[in-house]
Order: C-alpha cells, then structure tokens, then sequence
C-alpha cells in the first residue's frame, strides 16, 4: 500500500481532485475529522501542512502533496519529485505603503511571519538582520497593529493586502503544490510512486 499525506487546508481540494482525476485515487474526500482514509490500496494522511515534510521525511508517508512555501521552510530530507502546479502564489514581503522607506535606513526591521526559515534567509542575504516575530494565526495584523515594521506570508491575489491597507513590497520566491517522496520509499516502491508518478505527469 502506498501512502500519501494530503494538506489540509489551502491545498487540500485541489489535490484531492487531482489524485481522483488522474486515477490515483477512485473516489473524492471530504476534509472532514478524518486523519486517515483508505482507498483501494493508497491511504491518505490528512495532515496540518507545516507538519506535512516530517510525516514523508520520516516514512510515515511514502508521498506527499506539499507546497514549497512549507518545503523551504522546513527543508526536510526528502525527494522533490514534481511540481503539480496546485495553489499557485507568492511568499512574499509586505507592509504598509510608508514602510518601503524602513528598509532604506533600517538594518534590524521588526518582521511578523509564520515562516521564521525563509525570512532570515531572505532578509540576511540583503545584509539585513530582522527581528523576527513568529505568529501563527492572521499574520497581517502584525503590520496593521505596528506591532511590526512588514510581514512574510502567502500572496495569491493580494486583495487580503489591500483590504487591510497594506501593499506587496517585494517578491522572495513563488509557491506551488510539489510532490515530495520519502527517500526509502524511492528505493523499495520503486514501481508504484513510478506509476502515481507518470499518472500525475500525464496531462
């Protein structure tokens, strides 16, 4: 049997449509309580999306549906097989319309992020030290409030941005829905993840 742990969330329907379209999976899930959903010799792990690379990582999965904004921030040791171009956007760096100035004369800005990894990073390699701020929840807010001079967080139409005053500063890097496989699993289920492979390359 090969499992397959499926983001709950923000990528969730997309890739449950896609597994159902492709044969991968014969019927459609629902998001529902469930964790774990059997189907015809493939079990779905449903799981909260930052925790998605340990389950792979691991080999509690074989496979794993995973947006890259998650895969850089937790880097995990595992295969990057495809990108399924599902939920496609930007991570990127925002703040009020003012806050363009901050940068210019600011060498440790205050910065709200559920993605502490890809911020320091991002941030470092301008010869700038944050202040990081980790939030879990409506991480705009963190601008909004001044609790923060900008934010990193997910774009996909930047109307959340604009209905709360705030503007898309700079692009880090763009995000989408990639197939991740356990590195074991590459080797001992070979022939399946090759075949759920190709069903997801067929166009």
């Amino acid at each position: 049997m090969i499992t397959i742990a499926i983001p709950r969330g923000r990528l969730f329907q997309e890739s449950v449509d896609l597994l159902f379209e492709r044969n991968v999976i014969r019927k459609k899930i629902e998001e529902g309580r469930k964790l774990t959903v059997s189907l015809d010799g493939v079990e779905l792990l449903l799981v909260k999306p930052l925790d998605l690379p340990l389950y792979v990582e691991s080999g509690t999965a074989d496979l794993g549906i995973c947006g890259l904004d998650v895969y850089l921030e937790k880097n995990p040791d595992v295969y990057r097989l495809l990108d399924l171009k599902l939920g496609a956007c930007r991570i990127s760096v925002a703040g009020k319309p003012e806050s363009r100035k901050i940068l210019e004369r600011c060498n440790s800005p205050v910065v709200a992020t559920k993605y502490p990894n890809i911020t320091k990073k991002h941030f470092t390699n301008k010869g700038i030290s944050p202040r990081i701020i980790e939030m879990s929840g409506s991480v705009e807010l963190g601008a909004v409030l001044g609790i923060a001079d900008f934010i990193v967080d997910l774009v996909q139409t930047g109307r959340t941005l604009k209905e709360n005053g705030l503007v898309e500063i700079e692009v880090i890097d763009h995000s989408s829905g990639w197939l991740i496989c356990n590195r074991a699993s590459f080797r001992n289920k070979r022939e399946e993840i090759t075949r759920i492979l190709q069903a997801l390359q067929t166009p």
